[in-house]
């Protein structure tokens, strides 16, 4: 194997150093500000919905759920077709944050800039 072990490590130190970074600065891990940033263009998800697009098992999904509703930044629906379905949005502060989140600039590690610039993100 070439490299390719040595650059997945240095890329996730470099990812560890911006979530570091992150929740020093907005109170929030990585997987936190993710689900944010998903409600913010999904408008409203189950559960079910948020692990999926973080990539998370069911129970850690729920963990990261937990843990933004528990900062007021997301909050619960009943599913109006079926009242045992949970659906979860933006709360006003919610919204306000992962615009400011959006809208800020990082410094980002150079070796996770240049991986971003190369994807084109």
């Amino acid at each position: 194997m070439d490299n390719t072990l040595c650059k997945i490590r240095d890329m996730y130190r470099a990812i560890a150093e911006f979530e570091s970074q992150f929740a020093k600065t907005y109170n929030l891990s990585l997987n936190e500000g993710m689900l944010l940033c998903t409600l913010l263009d999904s408008r409203q998800l189950t559960s079910s919905e948020i692990a999926e697009a973080l990539g998370l098992s069911a129970s850690n999904a729920s963990k990261v759920i937990r843990s933004v509703e528990e900062k007021d930044l997301i909050t619960r629906l009943i599913g109006k077709e079926d009242k045992r379905q949970m659906n979860f949005v933006l709360t006003p502060a919610g919204r306000e944050l992962i615009m400011r989140i959006k809208e800020a600039t990082y410094q980002l590690p150079e070796l996770l800039e240049k991986a971003i610039r190369q994807t084109g993100i």
